[in-house]
């Protein structure tokens, strides 16, 4: 195990989740939220070689909780923190650059030339999603709730942003798209949006779901007429492997310069409350929200 001196915490959608008690993993009680911890490093176990006193490093989960000033890692789920980024960049990288990087490339089976619609654009797991997908070659587009958003998305990656507060906003990607569809859809509010995903999609395209809040009815019929697929994605199933081939992918993006973190709002640790009603009730995404104590 790895203990952390805590510079930064990133809040994640899920962790709002959580704490409400309406998520399928209820944690035992006391509990600490909090995975996306950039830091820097207090001490380390017996048995840990990776990692020394003062290295700067974040980490894609935590055992102790990451909303306080220090807390413990698995040494396996702690990675170096490049120097190319300050301590809040470093908290908006775990969880969601794993998360874009598994739903795009691991599960999405993304290749050059594809055609990627973000849905849910301008957040964490949305900014990440558009600045692989770019790097990878593939035509980007994404949705945001407002303007500064669809800017931040363009800022971020994508070829065309669309804002879907507008009623007719289907109707204006159908039209980008044309009679292809797009080849893939990463989706963050899969209960609002699954039913338009599928009849946006191209023939074997695929809809990747990383957020839901909630349940809604779709026609599995809507999948027949095009062989598209619906996948679940979560990122506390990934393996080792996996977890190791997402953290040298990102490593390669930092150094490279195209991996550019967006942290948006920061409240100081004791405004948490407020984070978390501002994600649940908010505007619309602006990057990672991070959390300083």
């Amino acid at each position: 195990q790895v203990l952390i001196k805590v510079h930064a915490c990133g809040v994640n959608p899920v962790e709002t989740y959580i704490r409400s008690g309406t998520y399928a993993r209820k944690p035992a009680l006391p509990y600490t939220p909090g995975s996306d911890v950039a830091g820097v490093v207090e001490s380390v176990g017996a048995h840990v070689t990776a990692f020394k006193k003062g290295d700067r490093v974040f980490t894609v989960e935590t055992i102790s909780g990451g909303y306080a000033e220090y807390a413990v890692a698995a040494a396996n789920r702690v990675f170096p923190l490049s120097d190319k980024l300050d301590f809040k960049q470093g908290a908006a990288v775990g969880v969601p650059y794993f998360t874009a990087y598994r739903a795009l490339l691991q599960k999405g089976r993304a290749k050059a030339g594809e055609s990627v619609l973000v849905h849910g654009a301008s957040g964490g797991v949305g900014i990440a999603t558009c600045q692989i997908a770019r790097a990878c070659g593939l035509k980007v587009l994404g949705t945001a709730g407002t303007e500064e958003g669809m800017k931040t998305v363009l800022r971020n990656g994508a070829h065309q942003a669309f804002n879907h507060r507008e009623a007719n906003y289907i109707d204006k990607i159908k039209e980008y798209t044309g009679m292809e569809g797009v080849n893939i859809i990463i989706e963050m509010l899969s209960n609002v949006n699954l039913t338009a995903d599928l009849q946006l999609l191209s023939c074997a395209g695929r809809v990747m779901v990383v957020g839901s809040r909630g349940s809604i009815e779709i026609n599995p019929r809507d999948t027949m007429s095009k062989e598209s697929s619906i996948t679940g994605v979560s990122l506390f199933l990934a393996t080792e492997e996996e977890r190791r081939e997402c953290a040298a992918a990102i490593h390669d993006g930092i150094e490279a310069g195209w991996l550019k973190p967006t942290v948006g709002s920061e409240y100081p640790l004791e405004k948490v409350v407020q984070a978390h009603q501002d994600i649940i009730h908010g505007g619309g995404a602006r990057g990672k929200i991070v959390l300083l104590p």
